[in-house]
């Protein structure tokens, strides 16, 4: 993890020493600025925008996948994705790939709120002073790829399991999470379960750019109303910023969620994210990176939201900043 220097510019240390010492004191300070409450927050935050939300997610990973394969059912668009799913069966069936989904996106926003606040804190103790947008980018990037090694394999059980068409319990491969990781770590070791790796590397910057122009929102905002950069803000502004964020986020960097997406997908087969890549564009063009993307943006746009409103205020509450 590197601290960043005044300039907003990636550096290895601090200037010091390259001792064992300097090290460890600086592990220390960064250690110090460590907040459990930051990880309770963002975990509440991403449990409940899951439970609302998932049906949506199940029909984006559903259209992103969509690659012409004949055991695949064919949707007309989201809603009729979403009443094929329903009349097949029921709730349930719209719940699908729910449990590691909820694992996911808990332990996902918890570890990233957790590991951005440290960061940025850190920065901020050396540097004394605000932290630029290339700093917030660098904070938020570095957190993401922590993030990302330890929940991997809780996003290619969330994939399988979604991806399961058929209707009857006995019949689908998977029993639930445990079993699919199981099943997953016996018949393809650890490199099936860290599927979609390299690409979910590269979506840390979607993470990274979000945070950044929300960060950036809530600072311009704040000082348009000469408060301090990090005053609270009503539910409505802070759904207004997560919103904006996220839209931009998404358009960004829409494409690495199909490639992971078809990486991890147990119907197809690739060599990798190149591969996927590749046939993509050959077969489906320019399009197929964008499959799925009108339902992800109706899906995580509230799910963003809903993950702010209740990260901010749930972290106020517990830092004890509310009023």
């Amino acid at each position: 993890m590197s601290p960043v220097s005044g300039q907003g510019t990636p550096t290895a240390l601090p200037d010091t020493p390259n001792t064992n010492l300097s090290i460890k004191a600086n592990l220390q300070r960064l250690f110090s600025h460590v907040r459990y409450e930051n990880l309770a927050a963002g975990l509440s935050g991403g449990v409940v925008s899951t439970l609302v939300l998932h049906p949506l997610d199940l029909v984006k990973i559903r259209f992103a996948v969509s690659d012409g394969l004949e055991l695949r059912p064919k949707y007309n668009g989201i809603l009729h994705c979403m009443k094929s799913v329903w009349q097949l069966e029921g709730v349930r069936g719209l719940y699908q790939g729910v449990t590691p989904n909820m694992w996911g996106a808990g332990a996902s926003w918890g570890l990233y709120f957790f590991f951005y606040n440290a960061i940025k804190s850190y920065i901020q103790e050396i540097r004394q002073a605000e932290l630029s947008a290339t700093e917030h980018l660098v904070s938020a990037a570095q957190a993401g790829m922590m993030t990302l090694c330890l929940t991997n394999p809780i996003w290619v059980t969330k994939t399988r399991l979604v991806l399961q068409y058929n209707a009857e319990p006995s019949q689908k491969q998977y029993k639930g999470m445990l079993d699919c990781l199981v099943k997953i770590y016996r018949h393809e070791g650890i490199p099936g379960l860290y599927r979609g790796f390299v690409p979910g590397l590269f979506g840390t910057s979607h993470g990274a750019l979000q945070f950044m122009a929300y960060e950036e929102l809530k600072r311009e905002y704040n000082k348009y109303r000469k408060k301090a950069s990090d005053a609270q803000l009503n539910p409505l502004e802070y759904i207004t910023m997560a919103a904006f964020s996220k839209i931009f986020a998404v358009a960004t960097t829409y494409p690495y969620q199909v490639v992971r997406a078809r990486l991890q997908d147990q119907h197809n087969k690739y060599n990798g994210a190149t591969d996927v890549i590749k046939r993509t564009w050959r077969n489906e063009g320019a399009v197929g990176f964008y499959k799925g993307m009108v339902p992800n943006l109706l899906r995580v746009t509230p799910a963003c939201c809903i993950t702010f409103v209740v990260y901010e205020k749930v972290s106020y509450f517990l830092l004890g900043k509310h009023k």
